[in-house]
Order: C-alpha cells, then sequence, then structure tokens
C-alpha cells in the first residue's frame, strides 16, 4: 500500500501502476488492450482511459512509439501521472486531463494510428445509477455517449487509422451504425464468452477510417474452461506474468 486508499499492483515485467477504489481496471481493458494490435512505430490514444491501464500495458510490452491517454477524472490522472513517474515512461507516454466531448482542446486532431475506448457500457437512463460519481461515469452515459467517443475518435485518427472498442453485445447494433456514420468501417468483431457455450457477455470490435467493405468475424473468445480454469488463450493474453486480473 502506498496511501490509504492507493496501491501499487503489478503488470509483470518489472512494471507496476497505481490504482485506487475508485479507479482500478477489469479483464475488459486487458481484452481491448491485446485485441487493439499496437504497432511499435505507431502513436496511439486510449479515450476515458480511467488509471491509464491501457497505455500502461502497451508500455510494458513496447508495443508503440508513443501512447496517449485522455480522461476527465483528475484523481485518475494524478494516479496515470504517479504510474508514469514510476516506471519511467515520461518520455513515451502521457495522460492528460480532458472530457472525450472536446478531445481536440488537449489532442492534435488527424495524428493518431490508433484510437482506443473501454466507454461506459449503460446507455443514459438505462437501469439505476451506481452510488459513486467514480462509477457513474464509468458505468453510465453521464459524461459522454458512444456517439461522442467514435466522433472523437473519427476525428483523431489518421486516414486509414484504427478505432478498437468494447461494448455490452446488446450495443453492437449502435456501434456499427455510428462507425458508419463517420466513415469508420468496422474491419474485425468478436465476442466474449465466459465459458463456451454461454451467452457473449463483452463484443470486441475493430473499425479503419475510410477503409473498403468487408467485416472479419473471429471466433468466440472464452474466459474460463467448463472446470473453471483460465482458457489457454486468456493465458496467452495474460502473457508470462500470469497476472490476477479481476
Amino acid at each position: 500500500m502506498v496511501g490509504e486508499n492507493i496501491s501499487l499492483q503489478p503488470l509483470g515485467g518489472g512494471a507496476e501502476i497505481y490504482v485506487s477504489k475508485n479507479h482500478t481496471f477489469g479483464t475488459d481493458a486487458v481484452l481491448l488492450s491485446n485485441f487493439a494490435k499496437p504497432r511499435r512505430s505507431e502513436r496511439a490514444v486510449d479515450l476515458g482511459t480511467g488509471c491509464g491501464i491501457i497505455p500502461a500495458l502497451w508500455m510494458r510490452d513496447n508495443s508503440v512509439a508513443k501512447a496517449f491517454g485522455l480522461e476527465i477524472s483528475k484523481e485518475a490522472v494524478a494516479l496515470a501521472e504517479q504510474t508514469i513517474s514510476y516506471n519511467g515512461w515520461q518520455n513515451k507516454m502521457s495522460v492528460i486531463n480532458g472530457d472525450i466531448r472536446n478531445p481536440f482542446l488537449h489532442l492534435p486532431k488527424g495524428e493518431f494510428n490508433l484510437v482506443t475506448c473501454n466507454p461506459p457500457y449503460k446507455a443514459s437512463g438505462a437501469g439505476l445509477l451506481s452510488a459513486t460519481s467514480a462509477d457513474k461515469t464509468a458505468r453510465h452515459e453521464t459524461m459522454c455517449d458512444l456517439r461522442d467517443v467514435i466522433s472523437a475518435a473519427a476525428g483523431l485518427l489518421t486516414f486509414g487509422g484504427r478505432l478498437a472498442i468494447c461494448q455490452r453485445p446488446e450495443r453492437l447494433g449502435e456501434i456499427i451504425s455510428l462507425m458508419a456514420e463517420h466513415k469508420i468501417e468496422p474491419k474485425e468483431l468478436r465476442l466474449v464468452c465466459k465459458t463456451e457455450g454461454c451467452e457473449p457477455w463483452l463484443v470486441l470490435v475493430k473499425g479503419r477510417l475510410g477503409g473498403g467493405k468487408g467485416m472479419r468475424i473471429l471466433p468466440n473468445l472464452n474466459i474460463y474452461k467448463q472446470d473453471g480454469e483460465l482458457s489457454n488463450e486468456m493465458l496467452e493474453i495474460y502473457g508470462p506474468y500470469k497476472l490476477e486480473y479481476k
């Protein structure tokens, strides 16, 4: 522990990340980071980055030239800044306090090869709001919605750049429609299930700005085997670090 509500968690490979009770991360962020498939020559930005988990994983794996995060919570940005300093990533990673609804106050237009976002899953007015302010922002579309995310991505991407996003499967239609509206052609789709035969709980979608027609449907990703152990693919995604993600 490094504070009353703040702790350092190992990411493997000697890297660690600062998290708090309000700003931590889950399996969906790890899956999105892996699904995005950044390249070492690229500039990538994660929208609504929270504690900075997705850029931190890219830094751990040395998989991008420069990683950025945009986050509206000053508390979360402070955690990410501590992570950057602790790991010595000051020259390759930056997390900015800003609003997805107006990203160009802080980030340049048309200069990113890859944009990712793990957005709030619950649409405005859908279900009871979470108890805390941080949970409301992370889980409900109180501060931004899917249109805001995809519009921001379209403006940030270079022509041919990629957007990778995760969401609940019931909102897949919205994602496809909004991508088309913003000239982002869906190119890859993958459903994530707890175990084989279960209804999917997450969908991963990747699109290309100005891309041609045609989308690849990947095999379902199962988190667990029937015996409750992590699937072989999940072990590969977690890598040699054998992390205990939530």
